[in-house]
């Protein structure tokens, strides 16, 4: 493997077509596409300035490394990559790719980020502003994520998340197949017209939570004082731990809480209509 240090690179695909190639402490400034159409590429300690600096590129290792703002839909196209311990201050990150890793790692600007990836795997990694990260995503294993971007994981599949901070809204939409472990999920409209949402040991708050859901499936979770309306026209089972505010409408299941503020059951409920609804004192 040839190996690059200490240099400078700016301009139009300075490094087009490399193949089997290291880069430490390397710069690449403005301009656009350093790194296109390339494989087995390793990057260490270097800063991205310029444009869409990964592009089309087969098997890469990225560590210790910062991407400016500038740096904007640095990452598409390029499959079987590893980023760890990396800054990242631009938007439209990681698109069209298969087998993504990325660990220990900050993103500021997380504006339409990881858009189409199969086979991603997040550890320890934040995520602020913008919005949709995740969008038509599958196959994902999360363990360890700050996020407080805007609507986050709609319309994902097969999707395993633990140790989860999430603040937001309109979470969880359209999704299939999620599981979600030992997390906080903060904001409005949380998992609405989702299929298969499975969640275990979560904490949930925010208006109007998990409407219109179908076979969600609730496991020893708890509820904030301002969820109000939850589980309309969903097919539910849930288990709850604590006191509900309200409940409006389920459509079928079981829904079981120690107390609970208010059932509402009106002339508008879907069929089949049967849910039970009930506290553990009766």
């Amino acid at each position: 493997m040839k190996t690059i240090k200490n240099q400078e690179f700016g301009g139009e695909r300075p490094l087009f077509e490399s193949h089997d190639l290291r880069i430490e402490n390397v710069t690449i400034t403005e301009g656009e596409s350093g790194i296109k159409e390339c494989s087995n590429i390793e990057a260490d300690h270097c800063r991205f300035i310029g444009k869409y600096p990964f592009w089309h590129v087969k098997g890469s290792l990225i560590t210790d490394c910062y991407f400016a703002p500038g740096s904007r839909s640095a990452i598409w196209y390029s499959d079987d990559m590893v980023m760890r311990r990396c800054v990242i201050d631009g938007p439209k990150f990681f698109r069209e790719m298969k087998r993504l890793t990325i660990e220990d790692t900050k993103i500021t600007d997380a504006d339409e980020t990881f858009w189409r990836v199969d086979g991603l795997c997040v550890r320890n990694v934040e995520l602020h502003g913008g919005t949709y990260p995740f969008m038509f995503s599958q196959n994902i294993e999360v363990d360890g994520l700050v996020s407080d971007s805007k609507y986050v994981f709609q319309y994902v599949k097969n999707v395993v998340i633990r140790n989860a901070k999430i603040t937001t809204k309109d979470a969880f939409w359209e999704v299939e197949n999620v599981t979600i472990y030992d997390s906080e999920l903060n904001g409005e409209f949380i998992g609405w017209h989702s299929h298969h949402l499975r969640l275990v040991n979560c904490h949930i708050t925010g208006e109007q939570p998990l409407c219109y859901a179908h076979d969600l499936v609730l496991e020893n979770c708890t509820f904030g004082d301002d969820c109000d309306l939850a589980f309309e026209y969903s097919s539910v089972q849930a288990d709850i731990r604590g006191h509900i505010r309200s409940v409006k409408n389920p459509a079928t299941g079981r829904i079981i809480a120690d107390s609970i503020g208010e059932v509402i059951i009106d002339e508008n409920i879907k069929g089949p209509a049967d849910c039970i609804v009930e506290t553990r004192d009766k």
